[in-house]
């Protein structure tokens, strides 16, 4: 076994789960229409409705045209578009270009530069769904645990492929009979004690033996002209 011939298993599963990966990852992508449909709360500002590390799903589909008082939406801060905010709108002040004001539930007031003015450009989706608490997941995998994880999956599919390619080699090397070992192979010896099968014992007697004579009774010469004269008569 090689190391090489390991690499090869542990790079292919490696690739398998990627695209594995890849594939649902897109595919959420198309059914949310947001290039993240999946935020963690990461303030109080919202509470009650919201807790910290609840896991928040996002609508892209929605426009903004369609966003009403009182939904909760994802957006970028508009002083400076470096943070994502989730707050609640509430008030519509205008309507070309729709432009929003929100504020978080637990908030004093709306903020100015963080919950207005809120257009298309800092809209990113209404949020749809919300999964209590398991955000907490996020927190654990933070550097350097989430190294520590991805080395370890690493470590268990190499182990993996070591064991299945062991396998696979000592199975190809066992003697099924184990020569080596008496003990393994059967008692055959007794063969010749086993009662014959009536269909095929009844015909034992008719086999000629090695040891009869095969030879046949010659007819004498007189004989012989007798039946010459018969067949010419």
């Amino acid at each position: 076994m090689t190391k090489q011939a390991i690499s090869k298993g542990v790079i292919k599963d490696i690739v398998i789960v990627g695209i594995g990966v890849v594939l649902i990852w897109f595919g959420l992508m198309a059914a949310f229409g947001t290039s993240n449909p999946f935020y963690v709360v990461a303030s109080g500002s919202m509470v009650p409705e919201l807790q910290v590390y609840d896991v928040l799903i996002v609508q892209g589909h929605v426009p903004i045209e369609g966003i009403q008082i009182g939904d909760i939406i994802v957006f970028d801060r508009p002083s400076g578009l470096d943070r994502v905010i989730v707050h609640r709108v509430v008030s519509i002040t205008d309507d070309d270009p729709v432009t929003l004001r929100t504020k978080g539930d637990n908030n004093v007031a709306s903020i100015p530069g963080t919950d207005f003015p809120i257009t298309e450009k800092e809209y990113i989706g209404k949020v749809e769904y919300i999964v209590p608490q398991i955000g907490y997941v996020t927190q654990v995998l933070k550097p350097p645990t989430n190294y520590i994880l991805i080395v370890l999956v690493i470590g268990v599919m190499i182990v993996k492929e070591i064991i299945k390619r062991r396998n696979v080699k000592e199975l190809a090397l066992t003697d099924p009979l184990n020569v080596n070992d008496p003990d393994s192979l059967k008692d055959y010896s007794d063969l010749e004690t086993l009662e014959k099968d009536s269909a095929y014992s009844e015909h034992s007697d008719s086999r000629i033996p090695d040891t009869e004579s095969t030879e046949f009774p010659q007819e004498s010469k007189q004989d012989s002209d007798k039946n010459i004269g018969k067949t010419k008569d």
